[in-house]
């Protein structure tokens, strides 16, 4: 039987290794940025902007990720304490009332600020001035991905305390 959670699963898995790559382009424009100011004292006008770009996407990518792994930071001392059952409630409460409305809200303004963004054909105010709508874009879809995620942890937090019982 097709399960949607284990879909989310493989997707964002597979998503967040390809995606943890995007360090590598990170990492040659900051060396690029570093070898022309102190080699040539001729620093770009684009470097800088572009390892804040890269690293937003890399930081957006990265969350459906690190919550699938429970990577992301967390408070539990309560959770540690509690038996299985009672544990699993808790996170199926949690997630339900704190973290889809949240994370929800998150994405549906990401989107909508994409939107916007593409409506305008917004440019950053630099003298670079590259186009920031691809970027919005990619946020909304990464914070999308993070949703899906939490999604997808409630339903097998729900599966478990069934099991459970």
């Amino acid at each position: 039987m097709f399960k949607i959670d284990s879909a989310i699963d493989t997707f964002n898995e597979k998503f967040g290794f390809y995606a943890s790559y995007l360090v590598l382009p990170l990492i040659m424009v900051v060396v690029f940025e570093v070898f022309m100011r102190y080699a040539f004292n001729a620093p770009t006008s684009w470097a800088f902007e572009l390892t804040v770009f890269l690293y937003g996407v890399h930081f957006c990518f990265a969350m459906a990720y690190a919550h699938k792994h429970n990577t992301h930071v967390a408070i539990d001392v309560f959770e540690a304490r509690l038996p299985a059952r009672p544990r699993i409630i808790l996170r199926i409460v949690t997630n339900a009332i704190m973290f889809l409305p949240a994370i929800g809200l998150l994405t549906f303004y990401t989107c909508v600020m994409a939107t916007s963004s593409w409506q305008q054909w917004e440019h950053a105010s630099s003298s670079w001035a590259p186009a920031i709508y691809p970027l919005k874009t990619l946020m909304a879809f990464g914070f999308l991905l993070f949703f899906l995620q939490g999604v997808a942890k409630l339903i097998q937090d729900i599966r478990s305390l069934k099991e459970t019982h």
